[in-house]
């Protein structure tokens, strides 16, 4: 099934189901009214809310309406806790550093979450504004210790990321020996997160085999299939999570920008770009975000319907 929050004024919103095709919804109150609700009882609230999910796309619902991505939240707009993996080996070797033969997670701890169209101001983009698509999951509760099959029996739902990276600030953390954390200040999340079956045979392994696709200014820069460079799946990067610790349902977890060890994929960060043209020339050449450009990340199913709905996110001139 797919869910999505409606901002209302409140922290959490409403939840509501969303069609298959992302064009319809109905609120489901009458089960639960925001998310974190149905992922605190998640056996006894699914099925209802499946059942829901079924009757609206079948078209039955009397009080139905058209979903607006514009009115969206992030589908979890608070978590209880949130971290990000480097689950991708390209991506971390062409930034510098060493891939870790062991899951390597980070701390996101104050972290905004943000709605698919959220804007970015003038002011990150003076601080090396760049973007970062990727995917994340929703945990039920997950034990300490947890191996990492039954880590992966505790994902809940997956969704579709774009983590906002400030970068001047991000290297002046590095040169401190600080973990990187004021440097991201933003995650922008898709309208719809969606439960592992909807991928059927495209989920498997902890993986997404599925097109990640971004674009920046209209033009695609990164056209990458998230599941063939992803080094650690999802299952991994939770019992790495969960090693010392109980994961509480709404515990929400990031893979790291999607890479291919193929440049010829493009890229989901403009950090990767002018990596690869700093070896190829000595330097860089792409600038980063500007007052005025639009990043767009979508992934779509292998019925060539959008599967999380899209992320389109403008950056306020200044």
């Amino acid at each position: 099934m797919k869910l999505a929050t409606l901002r209302d004024g409140s922290r959490d919103g409403q939840l509501v189901v969303v069609s298959r095709d992302l064009t319809t919804a109905h609120y489901a109150t009458g089960i639960a009214g925001r998310l974190q609700q149905a992922l605190d009882d998640w056996n006894f609230m699914s099925p209802q809310l499946q059942d829901l999910y079924d009757t609206l796309n079948h078209g039955k619902p009397r009080h139905a309406f058209p979903f607006d991505p514009a009115l969206a939240a992030a589908p979890l707009p608070r978590a209880y806790a949130f971290a990000w993996g480097e689950a991708y080996a390209a991506h971390v070797e062409r930034l510098g550093g060493t891939p870790a033969r062991k899951p390597r997670l980070w701390p996101g701890g104050g972290t905004a979450f943000g709605g698919a169209q959220h804007e970015l101001t003038a002011e990150q983009a003076a601080l090396g504004l760049d973007f970062g698509a990727q995917l994340a999951v929703v945990t039920g509760d997950i034990r300490a210790g947890a191996a990492s099959d039954k880590a992966l029996d505790g994902v809940r739902l997956l969704m579709l990321a774009n983590a906002v990276v400030l970068r001047q600030i991000e290297a002046a953390e590095a040169q401190a020996g600080q973990a990187p954390l004021h440097s991201r200040p933003l995650v922008a999340f898709a309208p719809v997160a969606v439960t592992p079956d909807e991928l059927g045979e495209a989920w498997s392994a902890g993986r997404v085999g599925l097109t990640l696709q971004t674009q920046w200014n209209g033009r695609k820069v990164g056209l990458t299939d998230a599941a063939a460079g992803m080094g650690h799946g999802f299952g991994q990067l939770l019992a790495a999570w969960a090693g010392t610790r109980h994961l509480r349902a709404g515990s929400v977890l990031a893979s790291g920008p999607v890479a291919h060890p193929d440049v010829a994929l493009g890229y989901h960060s403009i950090a990767e770009k002018r990596a690869l043209e700093t070896a190829a020339d000595g330097q860089p050449t792409t600038g980063w975000l500007m007052g005025g450009d639009g990043v767009r990340v979508e992934m779509k199913g292998r019925d060539g319907q959008s599967l999380f709905g899209a992320i389109e996110q403008d950056v306020a001139a200044g």
